[in-house]
């Protein structure tokens, strides 16, 4: 049987570099905090939350997407490994703007 590449697992969490309390996204599953934009190494496959390394993952930069708008990478500081999450601009609690901005490298320099 063939494992679905996403799995839907949205629940609250409280943020382990800022210290704020996360409310589930509703839509799909939050995979980082939309406060401080710092997140958890804590998946395999979007949503499955069965990665064991549990490491911080840095918001190193953001990249903008035509299709997908913002995409925030994250760099673990456990592993070294990076992942690309889209940014929530909607929902109960967006993505800070100014963070996503801040964090935006501009290709042309």
């Amino acid at each position: 049987m063939e494992t679905k590449r996403f799995q839907k697992k949205d629940d609250g969490f409280v943020c382990l570099n800022c210290g704020r309390e996360v409310p589930a996204l509703v839509k799909t599953s939050r995979n980082h905090c939309p406060y401080c934009l710092w997140s958890l190494h804590v998946d395999v496959m979007p949503g499955d939350r069965a990665n064991e390394c549990r490491g911080m993952m840095e918001p190193i930069s953001v990249i903008t997407d035509p299709r997908k708008g913002f995409i925030i990478i994250h760099k673990c500081l456990k592993c070294g490994e990076i992942h690309r999450n889209r940014a929530a601009l909607d929902g109960n609690v967006p993505d800070d703007p100014d963070l996503l901005i801040k964090l935006t490298v501009n290709p042309l320099g």
